[in-house]
């Protein structure tokens, strides 16, 4: 059982995994460096310890402390109650969900490693962040119909769009998520928070070198689809058409798409068609698309 510490100084040291929630340039350097992340909320907070990460502390305002009066009787970590002015001094900002918790990230398997254990699997390139120490997570479901998916996210450095790809994922069936070497974290808080903690359910890992490491996964027998706009590109429809049975949909960075490089080390160039002059999606939004259309059938 937890111990239930009243906190009312937000100099104390024991509330330091919480300062500066808001300065993205400051936990995006501290929190891999120190193993940590933010869950935010009562939802993903459970979702993480569902997951299987380990609580550091917990954060609660009183009106939060009944609800969450089961996990705090589960856990051994300190759980600190403070006032929600308190708590909006400490962290930055208005913490309207009234619970937060620190947690401990998991070491991240190699691209080979999640290659050889998960059924489903999803690649991404993009965002500032070289040494990320996040987090597997448990397998997904059994392969249905012997087909298995990963997507490819390139250069990805919003964090929202990347929690958002990652619901996208966990939603239709995506078995796995790569992510290239400058993508966000997706660990980071508002990605998770996004992600309403699907960042948490879906396998992932880093590539170390991008694009030379998509012969890694071609190796492993799966066809590397790029959406992008090309003269050679085929529709959304004719790629889920064929069923392939090991597919690696590759999405690039906000604004500019994928990279010249990634185009290249495509088997195939897909667009998704649209109407009144559209020519693009935002990346989420254009990775639900594809997702959903190319998701494993039975039929």
């Amino acid at each position: 059982m937890a111990d239930l510490i009243t906190v009312d100084d937000p100099d104390d040291p024991r509330l330091s995994d919480y300062i500066g929630l808001t300065d993205v340039e400051l936990r995006r350097r501290r929190e891999p460096a120190e193993g940590l992340f933010i869950a935010e909320g009562e939802k993903v907070i459970r979702r993480a310890r569902h997951a299987g990460y380990e609580m550091r502390s917990m954060l609660l305002s009183a009106k939060w402390v009944d609800l969450m009066r089961d996990v705090i009787d589960e856990v051994p970590a300190p759980v600190y109650a403070v006032s929600p002015e308190l708590a909006e001094r400490v962290t930055g900002y208005h913490v309207h969900r009234g619970a937060l918790a620190s947690m401990q990230r998991k070491p991240l398997p190699t691209a080979d490693e999640l290659l050889r254990t998960t059924r489903r699997v999803a690649v991404t390139e993009a965002a500032d962040d070289p040494a990320d120490t996040g987090a597997a997570s448990p397998p997904g479901p059994p392969e249905r119909a012997g087909q298995c998916r990963i997507a490819i996210f390139e250069d990805i450095v919003d964090h929202a769009n990347l929690g958002a790809a990652f619901r996208n994922a966990a939603a239709l069936g995506v078995d796995a998520v790569f992510l290239t070497p400058r993508c966000a974290d997706p660990l980071y808080r508002r990605a998770v928070k996004v992600s309403m903690g699907a960042v948490l359910a879906v396998p992932y890992a880093r590539f170390e070198s991008w694009p030379r490491d998509a012969e890694v996964i071609r190796k492993d027998g799966f066809v590397l689809a790029a959406l992008a706009i090309s003269a050679s590109s085929i529709t959304l429809d004719e790629l889920a058409g064929r069923r392939h049975e090991k597919l690696a949909l590759m999405l690039g960075t906000e604004g500019e798409g994928l990279s010249a490089g990634a185009l290249l080390a495509a088997d195939e160039h897909v667009r998704i068609p649209m109407d009144a002059g559209v020519d693009s999606l935002n990346v989420a939004a254009a990775s639900a698309v594809a997702f959903y259309a190319t998701r494993p059938r039975s039929d």
